[in-house]
């Protein structure tokens, strides 16, 4: 039994090993899967990475079909397996290499504080990977050490901006451009007048000279509001 199992191979949409597939997001995907040598009826299973499929009872003898409708963002990378159910080393796997254009649009309005710090976040997803570029008005922007930090992932890209003056008014765009397409997105940054800021122990002596003002009035008067008092009373 263990030799007839070593002899039987499978093959996925005709791969007998391993492969990646190249597909773009949107349209289905079809996987077929197929025992090679079979000289009974042999059960298949399916995996979507480490989680089983449910296949109906028609579609596991075999020959199993699979369909992946739509493919999205969200399956490049993913791994779908065929195993032979009484012997769960023989297998094939295919990695979906799904292609997209980068995912990015719109504005956003932002208002800071001058002297505060403000961070751009763009979604940079894209497959294959974009090239991403920030530009100030239109203008390629220059990037000032110590007050600007790039931060780049496969996913994020971000500018920050540490300090903020009233010279970094305008709008920031981030362009993301893959051999797919292009996304860009608009900042517009609003830099406001820095906000007074009153020292704690400035306020707490100015209400403890109001409370003594108001108490020394009072003794002060003392001697006219107990005759008014008195002569209210007899």
């Amino acid at each position: 039994r263990l030799w007839h199992s070593c002899s039987l191979e499978l093959s996925v949409n005709n791969h007998a090993a391993d492969f990646s597939l190249s597909t773009s997001a949107g349209p289905p995907v079809s996987l077929s899967c197929l025992v090679q040598n079979s000289s009974q009826a042999e059960e298949l299973l399916w995996y979507r990475g480490d989680g089983k499929v449910d296949l109906k009872d028609g579609n596991k003898v075999n020959v199993s079909n699979i369909c992946i409708s739509p493919v999205t963002e969200s399956d490049n990378g993913v791994t779908f397996t065929c195993k032979l159910a009484r012997d769960k080393s023989v297998q094939v796997s295919v990695i979906l290499d799904v292609q997209f254009p980068p995912q990015l649009t719109g504005e956003e309005s932002l208002q800071i504080e001058e002297d505060k710090d403000v961070t751009l976040t763009c979604n940079a997803k894209s497959n294959p990977q974009a090239q991403t570029a920030w530009y100030k008005n239109k203008n390629t922007l220059i990037l000032q050490q110590n007050r600007y930090q790039l931060y780049q992932t496969s996913e994020v890209f971000q500018l920050s901006i540490k300090t903020v003056q009233k010279s970094d008014n305008g709008t920031y765009t981030c362009v993301v451009k893959s051999a797919l397409g292009e996304g860009r997105k608009d900042f517009h940054l609003i830099v406001e007048d820095k906000k007074p800021v009153f020292p704690k122990e400035a306020v707490i002596a100015a209400a403890v000279v109001v409370t003594l003002t108001v108490l020394f009035g009072i003794v002060a008067r003392k001697d006219k509001i107990f005759k008014v008092w008195k002569a209210l009373i007899s």
